[in-house]
């Protein structure tokens, strides 16, 4: 039943990659704490091992997304390259971050995140086309901050990229994409760190790799690769207006269960 569950997810986060630019870890992260509660691993580690698990899914889910986009010359390559050398460095420091953070903390901390992109998603809230896309230093810095918080919360970027982009008068369809673009560095740097940073941990439970998963990631890799370039034809396509309504609802439960 855990791994029907891990198919499922997998087929929503890749959906959720390739149509908003996300990573899916904002959904991916919760229901893995849930799952992971059910089979009774240890309450110490469990949101850890959620959070590396949910970046390494990432990794598969961006590959496919940022295919199709590159194939419709969506992908701004100069800003990925940029970004990518702050990405990477803030990947290291945010999974060193939440290792710090206890299990319980780090709940409450993805939960009120899950809540501010609820009311983000909800109210339709963007950043106005104020500023020109910043140099070198300036992208480097901005991929360096997206980084760091994506890897302490589970996912690839794109709920964070996606606005700094916007607000750098990106137009939205290239920033989707090169949000997805920049999922994979994003996830490959910090699922690296987080599998280092776990790797003697006595409390892990078996079919481990430090703090990811084996079985989730296998489950969760096999329909999010497929159901990513659905997303991201669907991005091309229609108006999700809709569906970031619904998406934003469940966030938004999901946010209060992790609080209360």
């Amino acid at each position: 039943m855990e791994f029907l569950l891990y198919l499922a997810l997998g087929a929503c986060a890749g959906v959720l990659a390739g149509l908003f630019g996300v990573g899916g870890g904002i959904i991916i992260v919760p229901v893995l704490v849930f799952s992971f509660q059910a089979q009774g691993f240890d309450p110490s580690i469990l949101t850890h091992l959620a959070v590396g698990t949910s970046l390494a899914t990432i990794i598969f889910t961006s590959v496919n997304a940022v295919r199709e986009h590159h194939r419709r010359g969506a992908v701004l390559w100069p800003i990925f390259r940029w970004m990518t050398v702050g990405i990477l460095m803030g990947a290291g420091f945010g999974a060193l971050t939440a290792e710090a953070i206890s299990g319980p903390n780090l709940q409450k901390l993805i939960g009120v995140f899950a809540l501010v992109i609820a009311a983000q998603l909800a109210l339709d809230v963007k950043p106005k086309a104020s500023r020109t896309v910043p140099g070198k230093l300036g992208l480097t810095l901005a991929g360096s901050v997206i980084g760091w918080a994506s890897a302490i919360f589970g996912i690839g970027g794109g709920s964070l990229t996606v606005p700094f982009l916007t607000w750098r008068s990106v137009p939205m369809q290239q920033a989707v994409a090169t949000s997805s673009a920049c999922g994979l560095p994003i996830a490959l740097a910090s699922a690296l760190s987080f599998m280092i940073l776990g790797w003697h941990d006595p409390l892990l439970p078996a079919h481990s790799l430090g703090f990811i998963y084996l079985p989730a990631l296998l489950g969760i890799a096999l329909t999010s690769m497929v159901f990513a370039r659905l997303g991201a034809r669907l991005a091309h396509r229609l108006s999700p207006k809709l569906l970031k309504r619904l998406f934003a609802a469940l966030l938004f439960c999901v946010g209060l269960n992790f609080l209360v």
